[in-house]
């Protein structure tokens, strides 16, 4: 059971409960689950009791034990605790990140990708400028993952620099609007109407260009320096492509020490920092965005955003870098089932990565 398929059933639990008069609340529509926090246990924890305590006109305490039993019955739940102010702390029957990072493997590139929009015919039109083309081509991208069919026009063709450099591809250059309108969406028009570049982005070639207007939020002012090239930490495109590289380095390392990915039960060895003596707060943050991947997709084509995606992919990159040197056996230690278990991990971290990166037009070396 994947973070967001436990929230469905978190939210069906007080469904049931007010469907049986055991609370009288609105159901939400979200609810978060994370890794439990200290004196948590289990493999997830969720704020849910907390969140409804006061429109349920009861302690948290009190909520949480009203839902306890309606999520201990639930399909793939083995145990629930309450810890806390009214925290439920959830073990499952199965490890979770065995089912996410075999997803990922089996699906490759393609994973999160769905046909949640197939049927919908979407019309993209941008203004001639080089922002809103860009965007405009990576939110048609997306919305093609989902199963949308998508027409693409601007009011007159693309620059030619901005087709070559930027990979910029329009369906019909010339098309009008004729609404006349500021809003988001026109009948069946969708505008992508970004903050300009207020510069010329092909001097930083595609990969960095593309990132520079597509990284920032469509209402935020996009930076057009030379800072996206740059090889450093500070550079949230480096350290996204940079991960990715450094997971294919370590699948060619394994396989020249005779080992390949394998899924399983994962752990951090007792010789690294991050390990605290169980399932622990650093793999979880690998595995809560990798499980995630689709709902961003999702919202990413429906909200045509795809800022979301690439802000995704750096958290991603930022969680799965620091255990990157835990995946390879050390000294004379023969390759387990454990470090099998690790690389799958890096791997499928790595091929959200290119997947992602590939959606918002931009390469994923394999050297870097």
């Amino acid at each position: 059971m994947t973070p967001v398929e436990l929230s469905r059933t978190v939210l069906h639990a007080v469904r049931r409960a007010v469907d049986e008069g055991r609370l009288s609340v609105v159901v939400p529509a979200r609810a978060v689950v994370t890794p439990p926090g200290p004196g948590g246990w289990g493999d997830y924890a969720t704020n849910i009791a907390l969140q409804l305590a006061r429109p349920a006109g009861q302690p948290p305490l009190r909520v949480a034990e009203v839902l306890r039993p309606y999520l201990a019955g639930a399909d793939g739940v083995r145990g629930v605790e309450v810890t806390g102010p009214g925290f439920l702390n959830i073990a499952l029957e199965a490890d979770p990140s065995v089912d996410v990072v075999r997803r990922v493997l089996r699906d490759g590139v393609r994973y999160g990708h769905s046909d949640v929009l197939a049927g919908q015919v979407l019309h993209l039109h941008a203004p001639h400028e080089v922002r809103a083309l860009v965007v405009l081509d990576a939110s048609a991208r997306i919305l093609r993952s989902q199963g949308a069919v998508v027409r693409t026009s601007c009011d007159a063709r693309p620059e030619p620099e901005w087709e070559a450099v930027l990979g910029v591809h329009v369906d019909a250059p010339g098309f009008q609007d004729t609404h006349g309108s500021d809003t988001d969406v026109t009948s069946d028009v969708v505008l992508i109407r970004p903050t300009p570049s207020p510069a010329d982005p092909t001097p930083l070639a595609r990969a960095a260009a593309r990132w520079a207007l597509l990284h920032p939020a469509p209402h935020d002012r996009p930076r057009i320096t030379a800072d996206h090239l740059a090889q450093r930490e500070s550079n949230p495109l480096f350290r996204v492509r940079y991960a990715h590289a450094r997971t294919r380095a370590l699948v060619r390392n394994a396989a020249d020490l005779g080992f390949a990915a394998e899924p399983g039960s994962i752990d951090v060895p007792h010789h690294s920092a991050e390990h605290n003596g169980g399932r622990n707060a650093a793999l979880a943050a690998v595995l809560t965005p990798l499980a995630d991947h689709p709902r961003v997709l999702g919202a990413a084509a429906t909200q045509h955003a795809p800022d979301r995606l690439a802000r995704h992919l750096v958290d991603v990159a930022d969680a799965v870098l620091p255990l990157l040197h835990t995946v390879l056996p050390r000294g004379a230690e023969k390759p387990s089932a454990a470090h099998r278990a690790r690389l799958a991990l890096a791997e499928a971290a790595g091929t959200v990565l290119a997947g992602g990166l590939s959606l918002l037009g931009i390469d994923a070396p394999e050297h870097l």
